[in-house]
């Protein structure tokens, strides 16, 4: 069983001593994890909560928080990225036989054997999500599913296109009858603070020293016989990649972004590649909201799988990022950035090198 004390230890091994926010949240989680909830929860005498919902401002230590927690709970438990829970659920209702409720059912084998859930980077823009998210959370909370979820939203925030938010309020409720809902506000953001990798991984402007630097990543870590063009496959849709080894792929952003691509393309490069070098980002181009939300969720998925991420850009990336508008969560896409290029975001990379 583990208590508080056992995560602030873990916590202050990554140096991190917990502000106010993060200590409520730890408290709230080690309440959610305790068989006295569970057994209030089963015998139904009172009514526990089923749930922590922790949202803040980007980098304020959710995600080092809940993991930390996540890792240490002793239980069947699984994590799961937003974007890859939506991916795995809409496979599961295509080979879904036909019923009165197909998506109750598909939510049912989605969680069973699942004692905690913890979502990442949780949100809801879409209604079609809405709908999903929605009787999924019905299910969960049938079963006694303890859930985990980090946001950068309230709950009341969720879905705020005001032409689809009122159908969504009776889920808002829900989360908030059945969560202890944990706002971390603390003024650090962890991300930029942390000390710079030995090796810079972002790269401008675009010109022959730039490239000479992404070919001796690409021949650190692969061999010259993989170092030529050649067309792939991203979620059944064509690729032209410079390179592409076993664990490293290269490609220009207008390959990755400015072709028609969703999130599912880059689940399927993340599962597939252990870094990505992204050359050739013409930041002007970053000014197209949809390429802008297609490169949000390249960062996303690469961090999310701790990925190793090379950009090479006509300017320093973050200056071109600030002040843009036209994609959902762009602030955390910059504070994202800025850990990966740090000493303390990991380089899966690194025990490959040829």
């Amino acid at each position: 069983m583990i208590d508080e004390a056992h995560v602030v230890r873990a916590l202050a091994a990554r140096a991190i001593v917990p502000d106010a926010s993060q200590r409520h949240a730890i408290a709230a989680l080690m309440d959610l994890l305790s068989s006295t909830t569970m057994q209030r929860q089963r015998s139904g005498a009172v009514q526990a909560a089923q749930g922590v919902y922790c949202y803040g401002l980007p980098g304020r230590g959710k995600s080092l928080v809940v993991d930390t927690v996540f890792e240490l709970a002793a239980c069947t438990k699984r994590r799961i990225h937003f974007h890859e829970f939506l991916r795995e659920m809409n496979r599961r209702l295509v080979n879904e036989p036909r019923g009165d409720d197909r998506l109750g059912s598909v939510s049912r084998q989605w969680l069973d054997g699942i004692a905690l859930l913890c979502f990442d980077e949780f949100h809801v823009h879409d209604i079609a999500d809405a709908f999903l998210i929605g009787r999924f959370l019905d299910v969960a909370l049938e079963l006694g599913t303890r859930i985990v979820l980090t946001s950068n939203y309230a709950p009341r925030d969720l879905l705020p296109n005001p032409e689809y938010h009122e159908r969504f309020e009776p889920t808002i409720e829900r989360l908030e009858q059945h969560f202890t809902v944990v706002h971390f506000d603390g003024a650090r953001d962890y991300r930029f603070s942390a000390e710079p990798a030995q090796r810079p991984r972002f790269f401008a402007p675009l010109d022959a020293a730039t490239h000479d630097q992404l070919q001796r990543i690409f021949l650190q870590y692969e061999g010259e016989d993989a170092l030529c063009a050649q067309t792939l496959s991203a979620a059944g849709r064509p690729l032209h990649a410079q390179a592409a080894g076993a664990s490293l792929l290269w490609a220009n952003f207008e390959a990755l972004c400015i072709a028609s691509r969703s999130h599912l393309d880059y689940l399927d490069l993340a599962e597939r590649w252990q870094g990505l070098i992204v050359d050739q980002l013409e930041t002007h181009w970053l000014a197209t909201p949809h390429t802008l939300q297609r490169f949000v969720w390249l960062v996303d998925i690469f961090y999310d799988r701790k990925r190793a991420l090379f950009i090479a850009s006509d300017q320093p990336i973050a200056a071109a990022l600030n002040g843009l508008e036209g994609a959902h969560d762009l602030s955390r896409t910059l504070s994202r950035l800025a850990e990966m290029q740090s000493r303390a975001y990991p380089n899966p990379l690194e025990g490959v090198a040829v």
